[in-house]
């Protein structure tokens, strides 16, 4: 399905009315020396455009009288594009992108002036880039000092981002394709991965048949460094060094998803290598998977963003409490956020470009805001007890039984129009299911 990015731009543009807007594309970032990571283009930059290359810049100037959309980007340069890889152009970049108008990127200083001078606000995001940063604002603190003589000029600066955080914040038609599809491809992986774990093998071993699948089948690579997390490695909510030999007693924790056309997969299942839980994984795994269901039941349209969490926290402190785990009131233990020392991140986040995709999560007033059809969110409460844990003041000690164990379960859902579709169904989480055919 096609994006329509002009659609995007439109939209976008009725926001500003008599303003402009300037968007910044990543730039290379530089792995050691001088060899460079795999470029990833800046996610509000690639919404509004689709354009793929760095050193690049967009402005959107609806009030213009003749230049809505405008691409200012890297011109051809066969001696340059041998080394680091063809460029679309000047020219060709109005083609394929429909812009108004194209100018090479050297001429940034003398042309962007000409459509914000007449502005009557400004839009940009102070990112990464110190040096793009200071030239916006030597731009707006020239045309400010102007503003007395001319009467015309952005008299401030606003941030882009949270006008596009509203509307990338519920997914179309098109984006939910592509979602779709990394996360067929990333079920896929984690089933694959299920079945080839077994004692002996290593970490790293079961995450490259996973980055293997998700590049096979056309994906761009993993969406963020896969978690493969074995024994107590699994307390380490972002363990990615994937090299520990997998034990018969281990649980393992995969946290591993798909790029696909610039949308991204997120899921998370633990399971036993040897195909059994101990009995106290057993116990911690049946509550980890409650709590999971209790939010999933929560993502809902109008339900306040919070309630998933707050359902999940609730029936994970109540479950630590009837083992002993903590002890006191329910209610003061979470208000006093005791339960963190064994639950110590939020239960999910909006997915799409970002893995932590954008959305606003509060009015102004405080209060939160509820969830809308076309919503993207992830459900992935979890358990972690290390094998250092100190009890907090007046909280029991743990037996070493329990020592060692991270439990994390993780879907992606949308939200519909009735109620929620869970994308990631396809990879099992049942006990039952784990256990019976392995």
């Amino acid at each position: 399905m096609q994006i329509d990015y002009s659609r995007r731009r439109t939209d976008l543009m009725a926001q500003l009315a008599g303003a402009t807007a300037v968007f910044r594309s990543a730039p290379m970032a530089v792995m050691h020396n001088d060899v460079e990571y795999p470029f990833r283009q800046e996610s509000d930059f690639y919404y509004l455009t689709g354009f793929n290359e760095p050193d690049a810049v967009a402005v959107l100037a609806p009030h213009h009288e003749e230049h809505k959309f405008v691409l200012f980007v890297q011109p051809k340069d066969l001696a340059k594009e041998t080394w680091t890889g063809y460029r679309i152009g000047v020219d060709q970049a109005k083609a394929l992108y429909a812009a108004d108008e194209v100018y090479p990127i050297s001429e940034l200083d003398e042309k962007l002036v000409q459509y914000v001078e007449k502005a009557e606000r400004l839009y940009y995001h102070f990112g990464l880039d110190q040096e793009f940063n200071q030239k916006i604002l030597r731009l707006w603190q020239r045309l400010l000092a102007t503003y007395a003589k001319r009467g015309t000029g952005p008299v401030a600066i606003e941030d882009a981002r949270l006008l596009l955080q509203t509307m990338r914040r519920v997914k179309q038609p098109e984006e939910l394709a592509l979602l779709r599809q990394a996360i067929a491809i990333t079920v896929k992986a984690h089933n694959v991965a299920r079945e080839m774990a077994r004692p002996g093998l290593y970490e790293y071993e079961i995450q490259a048949e996973m980055e293997h699948l998700f590049r096979r089948e056309g994906g761009m690579g993993p969406a963020y460094p896969s978690i493969v997390a074995s024994g107590e490695n699994s307390c380490i909510l972002h363990y990615i060094e994937n090299k520990r030999q997998l034990q018969t007693d281990d649980l393992l924790l995969i946290d591993a998803g798909c790029a696909y056309g610039y949308y991204n997969a997120d899921i998370t299942r633990t399971f036993p290598v040897a195909g059994k839980f101990s009995t106290e994984q057993r116990i911690l795994y049946e509550l980890v998977l409650e709590a999971q269901l209790q939010a999933i039941a929560q993502v809902q349209p109008g339900k306040a963003f919070n309630e998933f969490h707050d359902a999940a926290t609730r029936t994970i402190t109540a479950g630590l409490v009837k083992l002993g785990l903590l002890q006191g009131n329910v209610d003061e233990l979470i208000e006093n956020k005791q339960h963190k020392a064994f639950f110590m991140h939020g239960t999910g986040h909006f997915l799409g470009l970002d893995v932590h995709d954008v959305g606003t999560l509060r009015n102004s007033d405080k209060t939160w805001k509820p969830f809308e059809p076309g919503n993207v969110v992830t459900v992935e409460p979890g358990i972690y007890i290390s094998p250092y844990y100190q009890p907090a003041e007046g909280q029991p000690e743990v037996g070493d039984r329990w020592r060692g164990i991270g439990i994390r379960i993780e879907d992606d859902l949308l939200v519909t129009e009735t109620g929620h579709e869970v994308l990631t169904a396809g990879v099992p989480k049942t006990i039952e299911v784990m256990e019976g055919d392995r």
